[in-house]
């Protein structure tokens, strides 16, 4: 009988993970994209009676990433807070930032676009998986700011939320809407 016991409370904790209710993985990504150009210069003309030092140089300019579509988090299964940002970088690639992220850590959490309506409470806990919807990758940490890639030819248009999914149980932690910008 003791036996069982110890087999049936191993396999619950494996599956269920209650240490990392206590554990925080901390993330802080940069903002990606943020580019400095060169300073544009003139070189000196050959011509005769053309100045011939160049040009002082213009200011630096900085490319940055440009916000496409926004949302906040609301709490589904566990108490999540923080925002996300859909933002086209410099490169022409596209990026999910999430910002001030707070939820709890869990077993085997991702981070999903989806084409489900955000619904507050119990009634938005389990919709994700229940149309279209596109993994980003494992949530990186529970606690702060990071960025995924968003595929190329991903439609945006269609997929109008984030989910940090738990897979293990099939439910979402929180979910934010991405409104545009």
């Amino acid at each position: 009988m003791t036996a069982v016991l110890l087999v049936v409370a191993a396999a619950v904790l494996v599956v269920f993970q209650p240490w990392k209710l206590f554990l925080d993985e901390v993330v802080d990504e940069a903002l990606p994209g943020a580019v400095a150009s060169a300073p544009a210069s003139v070189a000196p003309s050959s011509e005769p009676g053309s100045p011939s030092e160049p040009a002082a140089p213009s200011p630096t300019a900085v490319a940055g990433p440009v916000e496409i579509a926004r949302g906040t988090f609301v709490t589904h299964e566990h108490e999540t807070t923080g925002s996300v940002r859909l933002l086209d970088l410099p490169d022409g690639s596209q990026v999910l930032r999430i910002e001030g992220l707070d939820t709890s850590n869990g077993p085997d959490l991702r981070v999903w676009l989806s084409d489900q309506p955000v619904l507050d409470g119990r009634d938005g806990w389990f919709v994700f998986d229940d149309g279209a919807y596109l993994e980003l990758g494992r949530l990186k940490g529970n606690v702060g700011n990071q960025n995924y890639v968003v595929p190329p030819g991903t439609d945006l248009e269609a997929l109008t939320s984030v989910s940090i999914w738990c897979a293990r149980f099939s439910v979402s932690f929180g979910a934010a809407e991405l409104r545009p910008a």
